[in-house]
């Protein structure tokens, strides 16, 4: 598999001309990040001089739709319904001792220092300070034994503690039920995992799933797994990093602004605090970032949430072909969605499925199965020549929305559907594409003349 683990993935990057090798000596505030930035969607940013760290550090490991579907071994359009059905049935992981397992070759359980163990960058002007952005957070359900897998922001707060962003979702229940009872909660924070873990990680399952057993299914074979030195998790045996903590009780410590996925600061505010017990990596370990609100940040979110997004749709439009949250609308606010329409007002249907779906979606698109979603301009033509808001148009105000839109009134927003489908009584011809005959066909190269500069002007 091209991506059984992230030097696997990194080899073929660099077979492929993907991987951009930096060597000469760069900055963790703001350099290494700005660098990387201009390769965003291009291709991967391999680190091999940063400050006075031994530890290379890569970013934008995988930053396009396609890397990603190569990464899971299938197409663009079959990565989304390669991913749901890897959510629908997810397969055990493999566990394996502790001497087979790369990521045991060093341990650290004394005297640890964050930064002066880890390239650990500063991304955004005005974020609060060094930052892990692509650490895959690891926590246990103490009584089902079942782990659940996620992304969260970790501002390092001192030499052994982080404070970190929890949204109140499966970790956040987790630990307020642990706090309840006076306990920390057990996690372990994973860095330079594969995409395809990466991108398990970010599912939207039911409480109780393990989002690695998801990243098995997408590998069609058990992830490798190992169990920590100093708490009850087991992580990827071939990751880079582990840095083992617990999420302490009643504990909160400020954390931001951080430049999040909107391409706005998340505000500072008190946060959890994360107390690191012990640290464990690769010999010559590969430290990850994500450069936050960069194409490998927005796709992460984007195509898990696109996979549940077509079974919602599905369930009420049966003849739904594809959807794509788009990068202009963070991969988290805008839907396109493909339909085959056969009966009048599906369109909307699709719509309010959308709006049910997650309360991030802001604006929905639907279109006809022979506009390409994924070309922002075929979709602008959709709106443009199919749509009339006096009869196209769905308004929704007072709806929850995303807290960190900073156009919503404290996370209440107002939320648009655009129904750009083609009436189905309308006469054939007025909506036919124009098309030339032949065009798929053409090889330009047959056509272009071999000296470029024969052709003589004149005055």
């Amino acid at each position: 598999m091209k991506a059984d683990t992230l030097r696997t993935w990194l080899n073929y990057l660099r077979t492929t001309d993907r991987l951009a090798v930096i060597d000469r000596r760069v900055s963790l505030e703001y350099e290494l990040a700005a660098v990387a930035k201009h390769f965003d969607g291009k291709k991967a940013a391999l680190f091999t001089n940063v400050e006075d760290y031994e530890i290379p550090v890569v970013a934008g490991a995988a930053s396009t739709r396609q890397m990603f579907a190569e990464a899971c071994e299938t197409t663009d359009y079959g990565l989304v319904q390669k991913f749901a059905e890897a959510a629908e049935n997810p397969r055990p992981c493999l566990p394996v001792d502790r001497s087979a397992a790369p990521v045991k070759e060093n341990v650290i359980l004394k005297d640890i220092d964050l930064m002066e163990t880890l390239p650990i960058p500063v991304h955004h002007e005005e974020d609060a300070g060094n930052y892990i952005t692509a650490g895959l957070f690891i926590v246990r359900d103490p009584e089902t034994r079942k782990q659940n897998v996620s992304i969260h922001r970790l501002q390092v707060a001192g030499k052994d503690k982080f404070t970190a962003l929890i949204l109140a979702r499966h970790t956040h229940h987790l630990h307020r039920q642990a706090e309840e009872r006076g306990e920390p909660l057990e996690c372990a924070i994973v860095v330079g995992a594969d995409p395809v873990t990466m991108l398990a990680s970010q599912a939207s399952t039911p409480f109780g799933v393990d989002e690695m057993e998801i990243a098995s299914a997408l590998r069609e074979k058990p992830l490798p797994v190992v169990r920590c030195e100093t708490v009850d998790i087991d992580v990827p045996a071939h990751a880079e990093i582990v840095i083992e903590a617990r999420i302490l009780p009643h504990v909160r410590e400020p954390e931001g602004p951080f430049g999040e996925f909107p391409k706005y600061y998340g505000p500072r505010s008190d946060k959890e605090v994360v107390q690191v017990s012990a640290i464990t990596h690769r010999n010559n370990p590969i430290f990850h970032t994500i450069i936050p609100a960069g194409y490998e940040h927005l796709l992460l979110g984007s195509i898990p949430r696109e996979a549940s997004l077509i079974d919602m749709v599905r369930q009420t439009v049966p003849t739904v072909r594809a959807v794509h949250m788009t990068p202009g609308g963070t991969c988290r606010y805008h839907a396109v969605i493909s339909i085959k329409k056969t009966a009048e007002g599906q369109g909307k249907n699709a719509i309010f499925a959308a709006f049910a779906n997650t309360f991030d979606i802001k604006h929905v698109f639907v279109v006809d199965e022979d506009v390409n979603i994924f070309d922002p301009e075929e979709v602008e033509w959709a709106l443009a020549t199919r749509f009339q808001a006096e009869r196209d148009l769905i308004v929704v105000h007072g709806a929850e929305g995303s807290k960190l839109d900073p156009s919503a009134d404290k996370g209440v927003s107002s939320k648009m559907g655009f129904d750009c489908t083609i009436p189905l009584d309308s006469e054939p011809f007025k909506y036919r594409r124009i098309k030339i005959p032949g065009y798929e066909e053409i090889e330009l190269e047959d056509y272009l003349s071999s000296n470029q500069t024969a052709f003589d002007f004149g005055e």
